[in-house]
C-alpha cells in the first residue's frame, strides 16, 4: 500500500494551494478529486481578486486586510493569471451615500500596503455605455483573475514539487488505523487503497457530506451552501474597466469586461439545497442581473442577449445570519486529532486561499515533524516570472521570437501560460506545426499540451476550464472530441 504524509481531497483552489504549499515544504502528498480540476465551485468565481470592499459594511477589517494583503502577493506571483482592472462606482440617485463610498474607499487604500495598485479618486463620468443622468462617481483599482487556470497552476506546482495529483480520482472511505488514515479510492481503472499520516478535507460544497465516509468522526461546524450566479452579455461598453452597480436590495452586482467582446455582470446570494454539482441560474436571478444592468447601462438587454450563464455553490459557516448576502466570506479550518489528524476546511475565497493553505499546513506542522516552514508568501507560480509584471511587453518580446505566428495567437497564450508559452511553442516554427486547426487560434499542439502537462481529458476541460475558447468557438466539442480519441487523448 502506498503510503503518504498528506491526503488531499478536493481538486479546488484550497485543496491545490494546500497540496502545493504542503510539497513545497517536503512533504509526500497525494491530491484526489472526484471531477476535473477546479470544476465546480472555482471555476463558477466571480472572477475576481479583491479586498471585498463591501465587507468594509459588515465591519470585517480583518477579512478586508487580509485579502488587501494577499491581492498584492498574487499580482506579484502570477500576472499573467492576476491582472489590475479599474473599477467604477457611479452616484447614482438611491444608492450609498457619496460620503459613505468615500470613506470606505479611504479605508480600502489604506488598511494594507500597496506598491502595485493605484489608490481611489472621484471623478466626472463620460458616458462610457451609463445612463446620461449618471455623471459622477469613484474609481478604485482591484484586479480580474483565470480562476480555473489559477487552480491548475497550483496544482502544476505542486505536481513539480513531488505531489501526486488525480483528478478523476473519488475517495469512497477513510478510517483511522495505528495514527494512520487508510483510504479506499476510486478512478477508471478500478479501486485501491492509500494510507496517509493525515488528511484533508477540502472538498468545499462536499465538505459536509464527505463526514459520510470518514468513519468515526463529525464536523463541528454547520456548513451552508450558497449559490451565486452570472450572466455574460455581449460588450456593454468599450473602455477596459468594470462598473460597480446597487440593486434595489442594497447588494451590488457588477458589470465586467470578460474575453474581450463580452460583459460578466454578477453575482446573486441565493440559500441552495439542491446538488452542489449542477445548480443553474434561475429565472429569477437573471432577471435580478439584467434589470439591475438596465438601471445604470443605456443599451437595453433582455434574457435573448445572455450569451453564457453559470453558477456555483459556496460552502460557509454558518453563522446564524439570515441574509446569505451578509453571510461570512472567511474561513474556518476544523482540526480533528482524535488519531490520525483530520484537517476540514470551510469557507473561504479564492483571494485568500494562498493564505490558508498555508495556515492549514501550520496547524497540521505539530504532526507532521518533517515538515519545513512556510515558503508561499514571495513565491512565483508556474509562468508567473514575467519581468516587472509587464505581460504586454513580454508578450511583444515572445511575439517577435515567433514572428511566423499570428500575433493574436501569442498574445492569448502568453495570458494564459505566460512564461510557459516558451515550452508550449517549443519546436514551433510555422504556422503548420501547430497542428490541426480548430478555430479561433486554437491549435492541436496547445491541445496536447494541456493534456499532457494539465490534466485536460475533454473537450469542456480545454474550452471552459484551461481555456475560455467556448465562448468564441460555439458547436466546436463533438470536432474536438473526436481530436481527442484519435489522438489517444
Amino acid at each position: 500500500m502506498e503510503e503518504f504524509d498528506l491526503l488531499v481531497v478536493g481538486g479546488g483552489i484550497n485543496g491545490t494551494g494546500i497540496a502545493r504549499d504542503a510539497a513545497g515544504r517536503s512533504l509526500s502528498v497525494l491530491l484526489v478529486e472526484k471531477d476535473d480540476l477546479a470544476a465546480h465551485t472555482s471555476s463558477a468565481s466571480s472572477k475576481l481578486i479583491h479586498g471585498g470592499l463591501r465587507y468594509l459594511e459588515q465591519l470585517d477589517f480583518k477579512l478586508v486586510r487580509e485579502s488587501l494583503v494577499e491581492r498584492e502577493r498574487l499580482l506579484r506571483a502570477a500576472p499573467h493569471l492576476v491582472r489590475p482592472l479599474e473599477f467604477i462606482i457611479p452616484i447614482a440617485r438611491g444608492g450609498r451615500s457619496p460620503w459613505l463610498l468615500r470613506a470606505g474607499l479611504f479605508l480600502y487604500d489604506h488598511l494594507a500596503r500597496r506598491t502595485v495598485l493605484p489608490g481611489s479618486r472621484a471623478i466626472l463620468q463620460e458616458g462610457d455605455g451609463l445612463r446620461p443622468e449618471i455623471d459622477r462617481g469613484f474609481a478604485y483599482w482591484d484586479c480580474r483573475v483565470q480562476d480555473s487556470r489559477l487552480v491548475v497552476a497550483n496544482a502544476i506546482d505542486a505536481a513539480e514539487r513531488g505531489a501526486t495529483i488525480l483528478p478523476r480520482t473519488e475517495l469512497l472511505g477513510a478510517r483511522r488505523e495505528s495514527q494512520l488514515w487508510l483510504a479506499q479510492l476510486r478512478d477508471h481503472e478500478g479501486e485501491r487503497a492509500v494510507a496517509a499520516r493525515a488528511l484533508v478535507n477540502a472538498a468545499g460544497p462536499w465538505a459536509g457530506q464527505l463526514f459520510e465516509r470518514i468513519a468515526g468522526v463529525a464536523l463541528r461546524h454547520a456548513v451552508r451552501l450558497v449559490k451565486g450566479s452570472h450572466v455574460v452579455l455581449p460588450r456593454l461598453h468599450s473602455a477596459d474597466r468594470a462598473v460597480l452597480m446597487q440593486a434595489p436590495d442594497g447588494r451590488v452586482v457588477f458589470a465586467m469586461p470578460f474575453e474581450k467582446e463580452f460583459t460578466l455582470v454578477g453575482t446573486t446570494d441565493v440559500e441552495w439545497s439542491g446538488d452542489p454539482g449542477a445548480p443553474a441560474v434561475s429565472d429569477d436571478e437573471q432577471r435580478y442581473l439584467l434589470e439591475t444592468v438596465g438601471r445604470y447601462f443605456s443599451t437595453v438587454v433582455s434574457s435573448d442577449d445572455v450569451v453564457w450563464s453559470y453558477s456555483g455553490v459556496r460552502a460557509l459557516c454558518d453563522d446564524g445570519t439570515s441574509n446569505p448576502s451578509r453571510a461570512s466570506r472567511d474561513y474556518i479550518l476544523e482540526l480533528d486529532t482524535a488519531g490520525a489528524p483530520l484537517l476540514s476546511v470551510i469557507g473561504g475565497k479564492i483571494t485568500t486561499y494562498r493564505r490558508l493553505a498555508e495556515q492549514a499546513l501550520n496547524r497540521l506542522s505539530s504532526h507532521l515533524p518533517q515538515s519545513r516552514g512556510a515558503w508561499t508568501a514571495d513565491a512565483m507560480l508556474p509562468g508567473g516570472a514575467i519581468p516587472q509584471l509587464d505581460i504586454e511587453s513580454y508578450g511583444l518580446d515572445i511575439a517577435a521570437e515567433f514572428p511566423k505566428l499570428p500575433v493574436k495567437l501569442v498574445t492569448r497564450l502568453v495570458q494564459t501560460y505566460g512564461t510557459r508559452t516558451e515550452r508550449l511553442l517549443q519546436g514551433v516554427q510555422w504556422i503548420d506545426d501547430l497542428g490541426e486547426h480548430f478555430g479561433e487560434n486554437l491549435y492541436a499542439k496547445e491541445v496536447d499540451y494541456l493534456v499532457a502537462h494539465e490534466w485536460a481529458r475533454s473537450p469542456e476541460d480545454v474550452l471552459f476550464r484551461r481555456t475560455k475558447l467556448g465562448l468564441h468557438l460555439p458547436g466546436l466539442t463533438d470536432r474536438l472530441a473526436a481530436y481527442m480519441i484519435k489522438s489517444g487523448n
